[in-house]
């Protein structure tokens, strides 16, 4: 006899999902009313030749509309010293940019952070809505590594907060 399952509830899927530690990234574009970006922990390696990354939006984000309508994007990998950051962009869409001490323009226009000790530019080459999510596929354009500076640790999300490696709770 076959059942019809639906599969977990969303509770039970959050609450698997926030066990597994994730990094953190910023993805931020411009658009035609200025600077967007969200905090992203779904970013992924897809492919090393050609190289593609993909990274997931929720369809209920601030910044839904914007990646539709985004031919390029920045990606920065946040370091341990970018909490801040990272609480920042997870927050209302009018603070992402209030501070204007806080990023640049790229000639090509984007947004990028400061201090992010690694960002990718990015071309959208694929957008897929599967579930409330739309996956992100894209072609990377551009590495940018700061070589002059020992990298830092990397910023993780794990439990619903954000950590350094070192401070990680031990599994329960």
């Amino acid at each position: 006899m076959e059942t019809n399952q639906v599969g977990i509830g969303p509770d039970q899927y959050r609450s698997a999902m926030r066990r597994y530690p994730a990094g953190v990234t910023i993805v931020t574009m411009q658009t035609d009313t200025g600077p967007m970006g969200f905090t992203a922990t779904s970013f992924a390696s897809i492919s090393l030749t050609p190289p593609l990354i993909s990274f997931n939006i929720s369809h209920v984000s601030s910044c839904i509309d914007a990646i539709y309508q985004a031919e390029t994007v920045v990606i920065h990998f946040l370091g341990e010293h970018q909490r801040h950051l990272a609480e920042r962009f997870a927050r209302s869409a009018e603070d992402r940019f209030s501070d204007p001490s806080l990023w640049r323009a790229l000639p090509t226009d984007e947004p990028v952070l400061h201090g992010t000790p690694l960002w990718l530019r990015v071309k959208v080459q694929k957008l897929i809505p599967i579930g409330d999510h739309t996956l992100v596929v894209g072609l990377v354009l551009r590495v940018h590594q700061d070589m002059d500076d020992p990298a830092p640790a990397p910023l993780l999300y794990h439990e619903g907060s954000y950590f350094r490696p070192q401070e990680l709770p031990p599994a329960t």
